[in-house]
């Protein structure tokens, strides 16, 4: 059954929601208050990079179903079924999460409603956050009690966005069981045509469901770190980190899915995900429960450090006046994102040893130079590598995984390579006569 669905942010996740939601037959309007924003998503122009959004969005614009604008009384008029979308960034100076946008859709939307509607909150936010915006609805709106408001968690990975909207592993309901309302009912019939194809629903409070996704987050970032200091203790040792990594991996209690050593997660959602999760467990009384992802954090930042250290050693000792080849700045593949990026930091602090930086990613390069104008930009990673003493493959792009010794060879100063991510095949570089290193391998 198509329903009139309102997304209130039209950001990485708030566009990928809308858009996902007119493809599952519903009449969707994206809002948001940047006009420029709204302007470029009207034309079908995504402005980020996630591979498929732009033939979902376009297919939807063009078929009706989908339209963008930055009124909120257009929204509050035509949908009776609201999601909020907005970023929860971290707070400037602190750990906490920062729900400003997410309060100030509540602000002013909710004094829009004047009949039975239900609002789903997709941002991820501190424990509470929900019930305390579902009394601050029902005092806003005109329909008082007929307004519910649930919490419905996004899971997305960037560069598998729309498969995650579209076919999740689950759907996660948080809805407050003093009320008893529609909400269910609603997301039901939201999430119909996934329901039937076997996906499970979860529903639960609306503690609980804000919980889910840090949950979440924190155990990736974990893992990661856990086996990055495996690498830590494998280089000191003389191991092999990616054997070991193998070989844990077929405890069918450990997996093998995030067990890759490298130079550390970063983003837009476990760092501050994982950092503000702590600073709500200790305004709830319980920091002690949290304080392992202290060192989570501290060994994922040590990643990077570390990778300066190993480019300087790689360079004699010094980087002053060399040449350094970064190939990646995205946080990860497939993505545009420069958000707490490893790689672009890494680049950063290289060049402020005193380094010629030349950097080069396939889609992140305009949003690089906005961060770190003074970096030099290569057009291709051949240009990037030309002169360079040393060569570091910091983001897992497919192009740099295929990459040959002899695409490059010709024009470095020196034939070292680093590999950040560990997703070169060591023996063909070492057999053409290069320095290989990666992390926690012999």
């Amino acid at each position: 059954m198509a329903m009139q669905i309102a997304v209130f942010g039209t950001g990485y996740l708030g566009a990928t929601h809308a858009a996902c939601m007119a493809e599952l037959g519903h009449d969707v309007i994206g809002v948001d208050v940047d006009a420029g924003k709204v302007e470029k998503l009207a034309s079908g122009d995504v402005p980020f990079y996630e591979p498929g959004l732009d033939e979902v969005l376009r297919r939807n614009i063009k078929s009706g179903r989908l339209r963008f604008s930055t009124s909120y009384e257009e929204a509050a008029g035509c949908a009776d079924v609201h999601f909020l979308g907005v970023g929860t960034p971290q707070k400037k100076g602190e750990f906490a999460a920062d729900v400003s946008y997410v309060n100030r859709v509540i602000e002013d939307l909710a004094p829009l409603i004047d009949r039975p509607a239900v609002i789903f909150g997709k941002s991820t936010v501190p424990v509470g956050t929900a019930e305390r915006l579902g009394t601050r609805v029902r005092e806003l709106s005109p329909a008082g009690d007929a307004v519910e408001l649930a919490w419905n968690p996004e899971f997305l990975r960037e560069g598998y966005a729309v498969q995650d909207t579209l076919r999740p592993d689950r759907l996660v309901l948080g809805v407050d069981p003093s009320r008893n309302g529609r909400a269910e009912t609603v997301a039901r019939a939201v999430y119909g045509d996934l329901l039937d194809s076997g996906i499970p629903l979860i529903v639960t409070d609306l503690a609980t469901a804000e919980l889910v996704k840090v949950s979440a987050n924190a155990f990736l970032a974990t893992k990661i770190s856990f086996i990055n200091a495996m690498a830590e203790v494998c280089e000191a040792a003389g191991a092999d980190v990616s054997v070991l990594a193998d070989a844990i991996g077929h405890d069918a209690r450990i997996g093998r899915k995030f067990l890759n050593a490298g130079i550390g997660f970063g983003g837009g959602c476990l760092p501050k995900d994982i950092r503000a999760f702590m600073a709500r467990a200790g305004e709830l009384g319980a920091d002690q429960a949290l304080t392992f992802l202290r060192e989570v954090d501290a060994i994922n930042m040590r990643r990077r450090t570390s990778m300066v250290e190993v480019a300087k050693s790689a360079c004699g000792g010094s980087l002053l006046g060399a040449r350094v080849a970064v190939l990646g700045c995205a946080f990860k593949p497939d993505s545009d994102d420069v958000r707490d990026s490893p790689a672009l930091n890494i680049a950063g602090q290289i060049q402020l040893q005193g380094a010629a930086v030349s950097v080069f990613d396939p889609k992140a390069m305009e949003n690089s130079r906005r961060l770190f104008p003074t970096l030099y930009y290569a057009a291709s990673a051949k240009d990037a590598c030309n002169g360079a003493d040393v060569v570091l493959v910091l983001t897992e792009w497919q192009e740099f995984r295929e990459m040959i010794p002899s695409d490059i060879e010709s024009v470095v100063r020196q034939r070292h390579i680093v590999d950040g991510r560990n997703c070169l095949e060591s023996d063909r570089w070492r057999d053409a006569g290069w320095s290989y290193q990666g992390v926690g391998r012999r």
